[in-house]
């Protein structure tokens, strides 16, 4: 179980399971993938699932890896912010571009090392978890998935539902899936400690503002991501009716 309550219990849905929001959601479709409406049709047998399974390798954060001040080795960031929970973003911000959208990336406050998909060491700051529950998730679409969950999500119960569910979703990295005009376009810190912390991502599309709220831990020297009991990686997608308290990137 999650270390934060959630909200209430979400009413049932009807009809086939790999139609019903809740289900896709906890497939896969996270973050950019379900906001920023990459289309990608469920699919079932040995393929898939092979697929997904050839796909794990061992990644930068793996137990053998060395690690100094309880940190990975290797990794350093900017953590002089403390606790404080940011009202702007690092001026050192810059952008990059996955087979999805858009994701903000901080020379100082993280992702500072990257291998493959798994993009690692973030400051131990509310800064730092934000960049986490951005990045972090937008991963989930492609390849490498399974590297990222076994590296970037917290072990237990919850993430073995998540892995296997997203199992039955297929790849869409190159895809050439259907064309977004959506985007991050800011965030709240709801609630955070040096061990945990619960970031709201405020997603801009043609329709106007929509936000999902994605839970992170610190584990293991990084932030990972903390599903919660149903294998979600995030709240279930909700608008919102404007900017108004939230951080924006200016992007």
């Amino acid at each position: 179980m999650g270390i934060f309550k959630r909200g209430g219990q979400r009413p049932e849905e009807s009809g086939p399971y790999w139609k019903q929001r809740s289900w896709q959601a906890s497939a896969g479709f996270l973050a950019l993938v379900v906001v920023l409406g990459v289309i990608a049709t469920v699919t079932s047998g040995s393929g898939s699932r092979a697929r997904a399974e050839a796909s794990v390798s061992k990644g930068p954060l793996s137990g053998t890896v060395a690690k100094k001040d309880g940190r990975p080795g290797g990794c350093r960031t900017d953590d002089s912010a403390g606790d404080a929970i940011p009202t702007s973003v690092p001026k050192d911000i810059t952008w990059h571009t996955l087979d999805i959208g858009r994701v903000p990336v901080s020379a100082s406050a993280g992702p500072t090392r990257k291998q493959g998909a798994v993009w690692w060491c973030f400051a131990h700051t509310p800064m730092g978890a934000v960049l986490a529950a951005t990045d972090i998730p937008t991963q989930m679409s492609g390849t490498q998935w399974r590297t990222v969950t076994d590296q970037q999500v917290v072990a237990g119960q919850e993430r073995e539902l998540f892995v296997f569910q997203r199992t039955a979703v297929p790849d869409t990295t190159g895809s050439g899936g259907a064309a977004t005009t959506s985007s991050y376009a800011g965030f709240q810190v709801t609630s955070y400690t040096a061990k945990a912390a619960a970031v709201v991502l405020l997603i801009k599309n043609e329709q106007g503002y929509a936000k999902t709220t994605v839970y992170v831990r610190w584990s293991g020297g990084d932030w990972k991501i903390q599903p919660d009991s149903s294998g979600s990686l995030y709240s279930q997608l909700a608008s919102e009716q404007s900017a108004v308290g939230y951080t924006l990137w200016g992007a």
